[in-house]
């Protein structure tokens, strides 16, 4: 229970701060700007890693559960129960969100300003390039080398897709919020990156 209390607590933090910092900015009129929005995913990102990495491995995202299963890094039996905790930590997050800020109409969704399918491939190229440097991060440094990552694909494609890379990121805003039209992209696009990931990085393996 240890290990899937880590898992809903990160992801709770993840979605908290990251789509909170988007709420916070939208309602003072930018703030918080495109960059300290980035930096706030990573940092959240990094900071659950380094408390939760040696407990549940911090995964924090379904799309990194599912990918490091198939690459028989993570119990397959262990995958579900990731999956619940996860997602309830978004919708904790969300849920919170939504009486704090019950004016506030999307809730951190993540809607792209390009089309499906553009965002579709830029999802599955981000995901797929987050879950090759979880897949290579060094342990002792995998916190900063991931949240790095984040930070920076959340920099460049924040605008262009929201950046998400993580299906419970995703989720959870948008069925709190009521705005679900884009949502199956975030769904499918992440894990399909991260699976994409594992047979890569097998071709690299050093």
């Amino acid at each position: 229970m240890k290990k899937y209390s880590a898992e809903m607590i990160g992801t709770f933090v993840l979605v908290l701060f990251g789509t909170g910092a988007i709420v916070v900015s939208k309602e003072t009129n930018g703030i918080i700007s495109h960059i300290h929005i980035s930096l706030i995913f990573g940092l959240s990102v990094m900071g659950m890693i380094l408390l939760f990495r040696k407990m549940s491995g911090a995964h924090i995202n379904p799309a990194v559960t599912i990918a490091l299963a198939l690459a028989k890094k993570f119990r397959k039996k262990n995958v579900l129960p990731y999956l619940i905790a996860q997602v309830t930590g978004a919708f904790l997050a969300s849920f919170l969100l939504k009486l704090a800020f019950p004016g506030n109409k999307l809730l951190g969704t993540t809607l792209p300003s390009v089309s499906d399918i553009e965002c579709f491939v830029l999802e599955v190229v981000l995901t797929f390039i987050l879950m090759v440097g979880v897949l290579r991060s060094p342990g002792r440094y995998s916190a900063f080398f991931i949240g790095g990552i984040v930070a920076l694909e959340a920099y460049f494609a924040g605008k262009l897709t929201g950046a998400s890379m993580n299906p419970a990121r995703s989720l959870a805003p948008a069925i709190v919020s009521g705005h679900t039209e884009f949502l199956w992209v975030y769904l499918v696009a992440p894990t399909l990156g991260a699976v994409i990931a594992v047979y890569a990085n097998k071709l690299i393996k050093d």
